[in-house]
């Protein structure tokens, strides 16, 4: 019996790939997983190698795997994934401990990977990124609250500072019926909210069917029974359309919930960075949202310090995050990525001013948050119970993605809730946040 550990960084692409990884090994009957690395004989590390941080995790963890063959059961580091697919040459140069390499589109080779590292064979290797997914592979989901569902792999949008298209390749989606089977095994597994997800998920469907596909694919969804929520993340807002705000509006099963990564609003840096449009088209486009569905949630993800940014873009910026108001934000400093176009742009804005920058709209956005969160005090609104503690069960509501947005405590005492199931909760304190609510109908909906 091989017992071996998985180590899963970066985004919810990565933990989708992470769950297919498991699938294939725990159908084998020579396989068994310990989330114990001191017992494990195999240590696979699936990494990140989007931004500089995430590159410096993943070497660092790799490290520390390597450090568990002196001292306990490993036999043998695997490392897959974004930085493998990007570096995998340095890598096997700089650490030649590294037992094996599988990249972002051969990581279902894995158990045969595990098999010949231990017996000293030279295996792994990288090929050309695009992963075929399907309903038909195994997945092994490690909770059951939600379940993320990955409707196309790559990206077609080529950003000036985003290394996707060279890890993950251009788009390639996956068919209406295929993603709509998916959704239904995972119904059936208990779990009632999915998360859409892709490098971009409004331009899910244009490889196979000529147009973007995603307001039908969420109608077809919206038929699955037993599932109760459904939430799309990484809509780029200049594709935003009709068509897609109508299926909003009109499918209750869909969280009013959309996250449009503008990353500027600066016309000057949104060209550099080969974005398209300007502040009046997303400005547009969000007030569109918030009058066709007045409770929308809007998020929003944003860059500092990207080359060519003076202080007259940033203004702008500022300006225009206090003017919209988003109910959700984050903010990313600029990092420079070899092989994409804006590694060589001059103009570089020093580390301290991106992270003062950083710092200075996190600041603006917290009182807005602050704010939008008090307007809640006293509303009921769905939430879903995602974990206990000692004197909280730990929730989110449908205008909420797990790990990045507000937690909403409740207190142990009020009721005994189910892990995973959906109740209606009134608020009752708000933080910045943070919120705390009371179980109003105990009855899962």
């Amino acid at each position: 019996m091989i017992r071996y550990s998985l180590m899963t960084l970066g985004c919810p692409k990565n933990e989708v790939d992470s769950q297919h990884m498991n699938g294939f090994l725990r159908g084998e009957e020579d396989f068994q997983y310990t989330d114990n690395f001191e017992e494990a004989e195999v240590i696979i590390i699936n990494t990140c190698g989007f931004i500089q941080d995430a590159k410096e995790e993943s070497i660092e963890t790799i490290l520390a795997a390597l450090e568990y063959k002196k001292q306990y059961q490993c036999k043998s580091v695997i490392v897959t994934g974004c930085l493998t697919q990007r570096y995998s040459e340095e890598l096997e140069t700089e650490i030649p401990e590294i037992d094996a390499v599988l990249g972002t589109s051969n990581f279902d080779k894995i158990a045969e990977v595990i098999r010949e590292s231990l017996e000293g064979k030279e295996t792994g290797g990288i090929e050309e990124a695009g992963f075929d997914y399907s309903s038909a592979l195994p997945r092994e989901l490690d909770n059951n609250v939600y379940a993320y569902l990955k409707i196309a792999e790559g990206c077609n949008n080529n950003c000036t500072y985003c290394s996707i298209p060279q890890i993950r390749g251009t788009v390639k989606s996956r068919s209406i019926a295929d993603i709509k089977a998916e959704a239904e095994k995972i119904a059936e597994s208990g779990i009632k909210e999915i998360i859409i997800i892709a490098q971009d998920t409004t331009q899910y469907g244009v490889d196979i069917y000529g147009r973007s596909a995603l307001a039908p694919l969420l109608r077809k969804l919206a038929e699955v029974k037993g599932i109760k929520w459904i939430r799309v993340l990484y809509s780029y807002p200049e594709f935003i359309t009709d068509e897609i705000i109508e299926v909003f509006a009109e499918e209750e099963k869909i969280c009013n919930y959309f996250d449009l990564p503008i990353q500027h609003s600066s016309a000057k840096i949104r060209k550099l960075m080969n974005r398209r449009g300007n502040e009046e088209d997303i400005a547009n486009i969000i007030n569109k949202i918030r009058n066709k569905i007045p409770d929308a949630k809007i998020r929003t993800s944003l860059i500092t310090g990207f080359p060519g940014e003076d202080e007259e873009d940033f203004r702008k910026l500022k300006e225009f995050v206090k003017k919209s108001k988003f109910d959700r934000l984050g903010v990313f400093e600029f990092s420079r990525e070899e092989g994409t176009a804006a590694y060589n742009f001059d103009q570089r804005v020093s580390q301290e001013l991106k992270a003062e920058r950083k710092e200075e709209i996190m600041q603006l956005q917290q009182e807005i948050s602050l704010t939008k969160n008090k307007e809640l005090v006293g509303r009921k609104i769905e939430i879903i119970i995602e974990d206990r503690e000692q004197e909280n069960y730990l929730a989110r509501s449908r205008y909420d993605s797990p790990e990045i947005d507000n937690q909403i405590y409740i207190p142990v005492e009020e009721s005994e809730l189910e892990i995973g199931e959906i109740y209606q909760a009134v608020i009752k304190e708000a933080f910045h946040y943070d919120l705390i609510g009371e179980i109003e109908d105990e009855s899962t909906k």
